[in-house]
């Protein structure tokens, strides 16, 4: 394990957290009560990195590419980037953590980071994201950031490793996520911890696992599926709060709308002057940044208001003004909800197109546009759209092409379903009866709770995780690796089977490629039958090419 951070290491880390925030972010909107019920912070957590990563590679572009960047000004430009990139209430103070991070480096003029040196780090960015904000309370983002830093400083003083000050940052941070609801009302009521907390307890899992390198390529692209986080933990079998509730008086709905904006042409004088006007006006109120670029958030009920103080302070820019009360509203009422999916062959497209959703047939070296993605989301006639990319490489596509649907006005969700038994899950939950978020965090849950594998036959030689393969040879993959080479294709799919049976399960799901014999798809099945009476098994014809056979196990 290495001793020191180095400039690569901190980009690994931006890029874990952001796939971590990816892959949660739909069970983290499902956690967002306070300040306001609207269940974006997990977007806006996600938005607020995957934005400042685009400035910062923008950045480097700008400057010719160059991949010898130090750490210190990888630091100074994603400073710049995440604050420009905020989003949110939750991603204006995860801004500021990540912030004080860097605030260290610059100051510090630190090639690499150390053991007493991440300690600080941490303590700044707690401490810049409570000071970012002009009403702190307990039991939200900032009450996790500063247990963090607390334990690593602890573990710091006591004279422990690297990898030892970034595990007691995690479990210090994580116990103080549970202890949210004791802290605040709202959300003891609704069952669930701080959904900025639990976003901050993602970015320091993902610290721990760059420092320990307890990650590898294959799976960066889920972080929490080999994270210690348990969704699961995150909530109690309560009901979500409405607007109205607060019978003791508190958590009564706040002002109308939320108003956004970076703040340019400035100085300290008028930005104070700025922001005692807007906590007159309302509350939730950051005002962050500085010399000469601020971004500010505030919920006011005069949102022309705030707007006119920021024409006085200063040249505002990206200005965005949301109707909190109809952004709750949209949250939790039943509306159509439409269903773009990946299909890897003609019997998916037929299974998914009868479940009700637009399938777009994939294949190698034919995967599905951004363009082609939104095209079929605006074909299902919703105004809320789940797509389920059924690859991997389909997932950015995906991300792409919801962004563009935020712009003409359609809510698309993108649910992480890299393979298509992952698909299958997802839509065998989807309940019309349900609330649109509801159907996406279950989708989402049932989507990554499905262990995958599959059988392939090698066409020519290639490095594999399992070694080289030679023609002929059968591939055994594991959620998404080789994991083993065989000269048996039942043997080495029944292999494939009990790997993925050996952490459990209670159903299972076989897909029939288009080449693969039905005999021994059926053996399979009864087979297990036969041995796992307990097990559910489901065999379906997929028609996919390349893989005989696809196998999911939730």
């Amino acid at each position: 394990m290495p001793d020191v951070l180095t400039a690569a290491d901190a980009r690994q880390w931006a890029l874990l957290t952001r796939a971590a925030l990816a892959a949660r972010r739909t069970e983290i909107d499902e956690l967002n009560v306070f300040p306001v019920p609207d269940g974006d912070t997990g977007t806006n957590l996600y938005l607020t990195l995957d934005g400042a990563i685009d400035e910062v590679v923008a950045a480097r572009s700008a400057d010719g590419g160059s991949g010898a960047v130090g750490l210190v000004e990888e630091c100074r430009t994603l400073r710049r980037a995440v604050l420009l990139s905020a989003r949110g209430n939750s991603g204006v103070i995860l801004s500021q953590v990540v912030g004080g991070v860097c605030d260290v480096v610059v100051e510090e003029d630190a090639a690499e980071v150390d053991v007493a040196l991440l300690a600080a780090c941490l303590e700044r960015g707690a401490a810049k994201a409570r000071a970012s904000v002009a009403h702190p309370q307990e039991g939200t983002i900032l009450s996790v950031a500063d247990a963090a830093a607390a334990g690593a400083r602890a573990a710091c003083d006591a004279g422990g490793t690297l990898a030892q000050v970034s595990a007691a940052a995690v479990e210090a941070a994580t116990e103080a996520l549970a202890r949210t609801p004791e802290q605040l009302p709202a959300l003891a009521r609704a069952g669930v911890v701080d959904a900025g907390g639990a976003g901050c307890v993602l970015l320091l899992e993902a610290l721990h696992r760059v420092v320990t390198g307890a990650w590898t390529s294959a799976d960066e692209g889920l972080l929490t599926a080999a994270s210690g986080t348990d969704p699961a933990r995150w909530h109690s079998p309560q009901r979500r709060p409405s607007p109205d509730d607060g019978a003791d008086g508190e958590d009564v709905p706040g002002p109308a709308f939320e108003v956004m904006y970076l703040l340019l042409d400035t100085d300290a004088a008028r930005v104070r002057t700025l922001t005692e006007q807007l906590d007159a006006l309302g509350d939730s109120l950051i005002v962050v940044g500085g010399p000469d670029l601020w971004n500010v958030h505030v919920h006011v009920d005069d949102a022309g208001a705030a707007v006119e103080a920021a024409l006085v302070a200063g040249r505002p820019e990206r200005i965005r003004i949301t109707h909190l009360p109809s952004q709750v509203a949209a949250r939790e009422a039943v509306v159509p909800l439409g269903v773009v999916a990946g299909a890897a062959g003609p019997g998916v497209v037929a299974l998914l197109e009868e479940a009700g959703a637009v399938a777009l047939e994939f294949g190698p070296g034919r995967r599905a546009s951004a363009s082609q993605l939104l095209d079929a989301a605006r074909r299902t006639g919703a105004s809320a759209v789940v797509v389920l990319p059924a690859d991997p490489d389909g997932l950015m596509a995906a991300e792409v092409a919801a962004e563009a649907g935020a712009a003409d006005g359609l809510e698309v969700h993108v649910v992480p379903a890299r393979t298509t038994v992952q698909a299958i899950a997802a839509m065998a939950v989807l309940d019309p009866a349900r609330p649109v978020h509801a159907n996406v965090v279950a989708m989402t849950q049932a989507a990554v709770a499905t262990r995958h594998g599959a059988v392939s036959v090698a066409t020519k030689e290639a490095l594999t995780w399992a070694g080289v393969c030679r023609p002929g040879d059968v591939l055994g993959i594991v959620d998404g690796d080789v994991a083993f080479l065989g000269t048996d294709l039942a043997a080495s799919a029944r292999d494939v089977l009990d790997r993925l049976l050996s952490a459990g399960g209670e159903l299972v799901t076989l897909v029939r490629g288009a080449d693969a014999d039905p005999l021994l798809v059926e053996r399979l099945a009864t087979d297990l039958g036969r041995e796992r009476p307990e097990l559910e098994v489901v065999v379906l014809y997929g028609g996919q090419p390349v893989y005989p056979l696809l196998i999911g196990v939730e």
